[in-house]
């Protein structure tokens, strides 16, 4: 059998060798032969049509992690890996779309009203947050408003008092909608919400232990504004379908993304837990975006004691076969302790219905 060497293998499938040498790192496109006096590393042919697929597949901006699924799924579920996350592409990228047209209009001065759906719309909402079956105490948040929606998780000796504070300081904006931009109101409830985690008392001696993460969400009437730093997350079901639309920031979440560690590693991975941002009293770096509202779409905020212990397919079959906010959530919460319940869990969940419809709880 003829092998190719990584310059024509490289040529051949468009990777550079660089990339090949990563791949191979990560156990994603090993070489079938290494030289053991050289190194140097040599290709089957055969393996050209998974090359291929994963430098298509890196065309496309999906993850690494995500590659080794497609690559290791027969067919169909590699065909239907690739529609998720190209539908979540295109979410994203709408929200992006709507937000440069915002500034485009706010910075040549013209009208600045935010775009979104010419249908009048409501919300219905329903927060609930337990202390699961292991936990003494309850270091979790949530809220659900008129206007905001919300959970934090504290961490630390002070972490139910930090998750108030977080939640404290975004209840304002559940008052009156903010004028201008949604985002940053968003982002500077979010600073003070920084600020008053770090004047707590006993903050300053467990500095990077005493902490929060945020998960929350603004209701305009046609849009929702999202910031969110940590592992609580948000998710949108629409037409039946589960999509997360934040991003952990945590190692586990880091390592997944380079390629380094399988979903199945992660899920008993011993850092699994570790934060990589959070508020803590200091600067914070926050995700934000924008979704337009949609009748019949379905909200999903939750922490971290929800996903680790309920798998994506319960989580979406609930929130399809539960049609009332406030027993969603009470299911959801049902499903992680009977996981277990080995941390606190929070969910909020908000409904996107025609003006008519009622408009809360």
């Amino acid at each position: 059998m003829r092998l190719l060497s990584i310059g024509a293998f490289a040529h051949a499938t468009r990777l550079s060798p660089k990339a090949l040498r990563l791949y191979d790192e990560l156990g994603l496109l090993p070489p079938a032969f290494v030289d053991p006096a050289s190194g140097y590393r040599f290709y089957d042919p055969a393996q050209l049509e998974r090359a291929r697929l994963v430098a298509w597949l890196r065309r496309l901006g999906m993850p690494l992690a995500r590659i080794r699924v497609v690559c290791d799924s027969e067919a169909a579920r590699a065909a239907d890996e690739v529609a998720a996350y190209w539908a979540q592409v295109e979410a994203d990228t709408a929200s992006r779309r709507d937000l440069a047209a915002f500034l485009i209009a706010t910075l040549s001065g013209r009208k600045t009203t935010m775009p979104g759906a010419q249908e009048a719309l409501a919300i219905r909402y329903a927060a609930r947050t337990d202390i699961g079956r292991v936990r003494e105490t309850n270091q979790d948040s949530a809220y659900a408003g008129s206007r905001l929606l919300a959970v934090a998780d504290g961490m630390g000796s002070g972490g139910a008092r930090a998750s108030a504070a977080v939640i404290d300081a975004l209840k304002p904006l559940d008052d009156a909608l903010p004028a201008g931009d949604l985002l940053n109101a968003l982002e500077q409830a979010v600073e003070q919400a920084s600020a008053a985690v770090g004047g707590l008392e006993g903050a300053g001696e467990d500095r990077g232990q005493t902490g929060s993460t945020v998960t929350a969400m603004l209701w305009s009437g046609s849009q929702l504004a999202l910031v969110h730093i940590g592992d609580c997350r948000a998710y949108l079901l629409r037409d039946g379908e589960l999509f997360q639309i934040t991003h952990d920031h945590t190692v586990v979440q880091s390592l997944l993304d380079e390629g380094r560690i399988t979903p199945d590693e992660a899920a008993s991975h011993p850092q699994r837990s570790l934060l990589l941002r959070a508020i803590d009293g200091t600067a914070v770096e926050l995700d934000t975006s924008l979704h337009d509202a949609r009748a019949g779409d379905r909200y999903l905020l939750c922490s971290d004691g929800l996903t680790a212990v309920v798998g994506t397919e319960t989580i979406r079959d609930t929130l399809r076969g539960t049609t009332d906010p406030e027993r969603a959530a009470a299911r959801l919460i049902e499903a992680a302790n009977a996981g277990g319940g080995p941390d606190n869990v929070s969910c909020v969940v908000a409904d996107i219905v025609p003006l008519a419809a009622p408009a809360a709880r």
